[in-house]
């Protein structure tokens, strides 16, 4: 199962002023490369925060929802809630069929992933944008090796890094005991 992270961020780094901001800062083209490589794909996972933000699942594929609330229930055929961890999410997906998935956020669902060293493939678009404030792609206690296998200009503002996963661990601090994620396991 491949998982591929797909994420628009700032130039600053940053994917969000606060967890609950809109994801309408980013050029047409980002909104188009994210439906392409989802539909593609088949399947988007991500936290019930970036849900609620969007108020509904992306049409023509399959939304899987990490929640710490395991009585929610979905209204849409396209739209799973689910507690479980990333691991048995994915050997879910695989026995169903999918053979690949895009992680789409936000920040502690990408960590979960990226702990566990789920994520193969990291997708940014890096937006012309500098909140100076926000969240971050992974919380503090991810680290990753990565390979950069592309970049892509995509319109007049947008530019696409692709990478591969080299390794992902946690960081010292974390190995040390001291927690600086604020993400659940």
């Amino acid at each position: 199962m491949k998982v591929t992270l797909l994420m628009a961020m700032t130039l600053d780094g940053k994917i969000a002023k606060h967890a609950d901001h809109f994801p309408d800062w980013t050029p047409p083209e980002d909104k188009k490369i994210f439906a392409a490589l989802s539909r593609r794909a088949g399947v988007v996972i991500m936290g019930s925060r970036t849900f609620d933000t969007l108020g509904k699942p992306l049409p023509e594929r399959l939304n899987v929802v990490m929640t710490r609330d395991p009585s929610r229930k979905s209204p849409w055929d396209n739209l799973v809630f689910t507690a479980d961890p990333p691991r048995q999410i994915l050997e879910r997906l695989e026995s169903q069929g999918y053979g690949e998935v895009v992680l789409a956020g936000g920040t502690c669902v990408n960590s979960l992933f990226a702990r566990k060293g789920l994520i193969d493939a990291v997708v940014v678009t890096l937006s012309p944008k500098i909140f100076g404030t926000g969240l971050g792609l992974f919380s503090p206690d991810v680290a990753m090796d990565l390979s950069l296998e592309e970049v892509e200009r995509a319109g007049s503002e947008l530019v696409i890094l692709r990478y591969r996963v080299l390794q992902a661990r946690v960081s010292e601090n974390a190995k040390a005991g001291r927690r600086v994620g604020v993400c659940f396991d």
